[in-house]
């Protein structure tokens, strides 16, 4: 039987999964699966560092006027952008040369590949799942900015975004701290108040089983618990206000959870949350060119993906804490 092109199956195996493992990440995570249906998925294709537009200040020019008064026309500048260093990860394909060996015919080796393509595609899926909700910090500053670093406990301090939070205000998400989860309806309802402008307001919360357990409790103990399976969305979710709670965690490396820290839950705004994937570094292989091993029998194909999470609006994201 005829040996099959090893580097050529790798990588178009790799190649025609790469739509397939970037929906997979998204349609498994809600936060992801939200900024998909708002359009908050948006790839960028090169510079230095990831720019994020955002609004800081009114037009300080508006203002009454009556028949021939003279309109202020002086400059205005409050456009600004928030600045988010690339992150990159990668997870590599390998193959042995017993392995191409004893998987010499093409569908063997194209079910090889499949089979090992499943284990990356998930790995690499969590690894980018579990980036969501770091601080930025993990593996020596390489790990997304997550939401740890984004609607952090203490947000009076600290640089995100290349904007130093003790000196701008505006750049402060809200938090709100409670010694248990016995007043979380409470404690929920002034976080909530606390981050609306008009319409814009708390279209998800993230949290984890004890606030989810706790939330669910107390809508019980009142008899105004609501369960709705949104189709459009793919999670089950309950509702506070308007906008959808959900449980988000699981199985993580074996035994760790992933998700939202223990007894916290994220009021998120997603209009200003965005998941900006490089376009040219999004679930790919790195090379099309054989790869080898220089002091082993193998071969490897590496699937890479460069970004990160960026945040247009700081102002309107909230954090409860129930550890305080």
């Amino acid at each position: 039987m005829a040996f099959p092109n090893i580097s050529d199956i790798l990588t178009t195996t790799i190649e025609n999964r790469s739509r397939k493992i970037a929906d997979n990440v998204t349609n498994n995570n809600a936060l992801l699966k939200r900024m998909q249906q708002k359009g908050k998925i948006k790839t960028f294709s090169g510079g230095h560092k990831i720019l994020q537009e955002l609004s800081f200040a009114e037009n300080a020019n508006a203002g009454w006027y009556t028949g021939y008064d003279i309109l202020p026309t002086g400059a205005s500048d409050v456009i600004s952008a928030a600045e988010y260093t690339i992150k990159q990860a990668a997870v590599p394909v390998v193959i042995s040369g017993l392995e191409q060996l004893q998987n010499a015919g093409r569908e063997q080796m194209i079910d090889l590949m499949e089979a090992r393509m499943s284990v990356a595609e998930s790995t690499l899926a969590n690894l980018l799942v579990g980036g969501l909700y770091s601080d930025g910090t993990g593996s020596g500053g390489k790990q997304i900015d997550g939401l740890e670093a984004a609607v952090p406990l203490d947000p009076t301090t600290g640089t995100y975004g290349s904007i130093n939070s003790a000196t701008y205000t505006f750049w402060r998400n809200a938090i709100k701290d409670s010694a248990n989860t016995t007043t979380i309806v409470a404690d929920w309802n002034t976080l909530w108040s606390n981050l609306v402008r008009g319409n814009d307001r708390t279209d998800l919360i993230l949290t984890d089983g004890i606030g989810w357990n706790a939330y669910v409790n107390a809508l019980q103990a009142n008899e105004r618990f609501t369960n709705t399976s949104s189709a459009d969305f793919g999670f089950v979710t309950i509702k506070f206000m308007d906008a959808d709670v959900v449980l988000d965690g699981g199985i993580y490396n074996g035994s760790v959870t992933a998700g939202v820290p223990s007894t916290v839950a994220f009021f998120l705004n997603t209009d200003y949350i965005h998941y900006r994937p490089h376009s040219a570094r999004n679930m790919v292989p790195l090379s099309p060119n054989r790869r080898y091993a220089t002091n082993q029998d193998a071969e490897v194909q590496i699937i890479g993906w460069a970004g990160n999470l960026t945040c247009s609006g700081r102002m309107f994201q909230g954090r409860w804490d129930g550890n305080a």
